[in-house]
C-alpha cells in the first residue's frame, strides 16, 4: 500500500488522548476518522469527520472487520493490548502506530514487523517518542558523544497532597514505568536499572525538580546509539518529595508485588487533574571541534483548545507525537514498511508537520524548521522557553 493511498484512519481508545488524536487527524488532515472504544460514546452533533463506534479489540473477528475499512490504525489503548492489535493490523495490511511505553510489547511488535508490507511503529507519544527524536538530534551534534541525559515530566501545576502529584494520564502507564526495569547505557555498556533509583535534583528556569529512573522512556534509542555513547539515561521529572513517597508505597509496603492493589490505592487516593504542564529537558556532552562541550534543550508545553474543546498539556503533547509521524507517512517522508523507531525521524522534519508547533520550543535556533501551516484557533500552544547552548567545560 502506498502511503499516499491513505483515505481513512482508525483510532482505538476513546479516552482523553485517543479522542485528541482523532480530532487532530480530522482537524489538520481532513480525513475521516473512526474512533472506536469498548464503551459506547455518542457522536458529537454535526461532526462529519469523526465517527464513534463500539468495539472490543479482544474479539478478533470484530477487530478484523473494522480494520478492513481503514489504511492506518493508531492504537491509544492500554499497553497490554498493543501486540494483539499490531498482529491484526499486520495481517490485514494496515499501517500501525501506538503510544506504548512497554518494552515487551515493543519487542513483540518489532518481531512482527519483519517482512511486513506496512509500517509498524510503536512508542510514538512523548516519552518514548518525541524525546527520542530530540536525543538523536543532540547526539548528532558531537564528534564523540559522552553523555546524553533525557528528562520528561507530566506534572500537575497545583498538587497539594503529600505525593505532590495528581494523575494527568494513565494510571496503568504510571504503574508500568514505576515498577519495570529501566534500560540505560553506563560506561558504554547496556544495562538494566531499577525504577525510582538514580535520584537527582535539578533546577530548570529557576524551579526545583527531582528526577529518577523510570521504565520505557528511551524506547529503542539505546540500541540505536550502542557503541556511540558512553552514558545514556532517561528519568521522569517530579516535584521534590514524590519519589520518597512512592518508594514507601512500592517497597516498604511491598505494593510493587501487588499491582492490582496498588492501582486501587492510587485511584482511590490520588485525584485526577486537568491543570497540568509538560516539561521536556535534554542534556548532551562530548567532543566537538576538538573541545569538550555541552548542549541542552528545554521546553514547557501547556494545554490549549482543539476543535472547540480544552485539552491538557499531556493530551496535546502525546497526540502530537503520533499524529506528526502519521503525517510524515502520509506525505511520503517516513519509511513505508517494516519497523520504524522514533529516533529514525528527524526532529526538524517532525517540527515541520502541522502539529509540530506543539514542540516549537525544541527547534534548533541555528537552523530553524520550515514554517508549518498556521494552527487554526491556536489549538496547540507551546511554551517559548527553550535553551540551546554550547559552552566550553574545560
Amino acid at each position: 500500500m502506498s502511503s499516499q493511498d491513505i483515505r481513512k484512519v482508525l483510532v482505538l481508545g476513546a479516552g482523553k488522548v485517543g479522542s485528541t488524536v482523532a480530532d487532530m487527524v480530522a482537524e489538520y488532515h481532513h480525513l475521516p476518522v473512526t474512533l472506536a472504544d469498548r464503551t459506547h460514546a455518542h457522536a458529537e452533533p454535526g461532526d462529519r469527520l469523526v465517527e464513534r463506534v463500539t468495539l472490543d479489540v479482544e474479539e478478533g473477528a470484530a477487530l478484523a472487520a473494522v480494520l478492513a475499512g481503514h489504511q492506518v490504525v493508531i492504537n491509544a489503548l492500554p499497553f497490554y493490548l498493543a501486540a494483539r492489535v499490531a498482529t491484526a493490523a499486520r495481517a490485514h495490511g494496515v499501517h500501525y502506530f501506538d503510544l506504548t511505553e512497554d518494552v515487551a510489547a515493543t519487542s513483540a511488535i518489532r518481531a512482527l514487523a519483519e517482512g511486513a508490507s506496512t509500517v509498524l511503529m510503536p512508542q510514538c507519544g512523548l516519552a518514548p517518542g518525541v524525546i527520542g527524536m530530540l536525543g538523536m538530534q543532540l547526539a548528532g551534534r558531537f564528534d564523540t558523544l559522552y553523555d546524553l541525559h533525557l528528562r520528561v515530566g507530566a506534572l500537575t501545576r497545583h498538587a497539594t497532597n503529600r505525593l505532590r502529584y495528581n494523575f494527568t494520564w494513565s494510571v496503568d502507564g504510571l504503574i508500568n514505568e514505576y515498577c519495570n526495569p529501566c534500560a540505560a547505557v553506563v560506561q558504554g555498556r547496556p544495562v538494566s536499572l531499577q525504577p525510582l533509583e538514580g535520584h537527582e535534583t535539578l533546577v530548570l528556569d529557576g524551579e526545583a525538580f527531582e528526577a529518577f529512573n523510570t521504565s520505557g522512556g528511551l524506547g529503542t534509542l539505546g540500541e540505536t546509539l550502542a557503541g556511540r555513547v558512553r552514558n545514556l539515561d532517561y528519568k521522569s521529572l517530579r516535584y521534590p518529595g514524590h519519589r520518597d513517597a512512592m518508594d514507601f508505597l512500592l517497597h516498604d509496603l511491598r505494593l510493587v508485588e501487588r499491582r492490582d492493589l496498588l492501582r486501587q490505592v492510587l485511584e482511590h487516593a490520588v485525584p485526577h487533574s486537568r491543570e497540568d504542564t509538560v516539561i521536556v529537558f535534554a542534556s548532551a556532552s562530548g567532543e566537538r571541534g576538538g573541545r569538550f562541550e555541552q548542549q541542552t534543550r528545554l521546553a514547557r508545553i501547556d494545554g490549549g483548545r482543539l476543535r472547540g474543546v480544552d485539552r491538557t498539556a499531556i493530551e496535546l503533547s502525546t497526540a502530537a507525537g503520533v499524529v506528526g509521524v502519521f503525517e510524515l507517512l502520509h506525505t511520503g517522508r517516513l519509511p513505508a514498511q517494516g519497523f520504524v523507531g522514533q529516533e529514525q525521524v528527524g526532529l526538524e522534519a517532525f517540527l515541520s508537520t502541522r502539529v509540530g508547533s506543539c514542540y516549537a520550543a525544541l527547534g534548533d535556533t541555528k537552523t530553524a524548521a520550515p514554517t508549518a501551516p498556521a494552527v487554526p484557533h491556536r489549538a496547540l500552544h507551546a511554551g517559548r522557553r527553550a535553551r540551546s547552548n554550547s559552552a566550553k567545560q574545560g
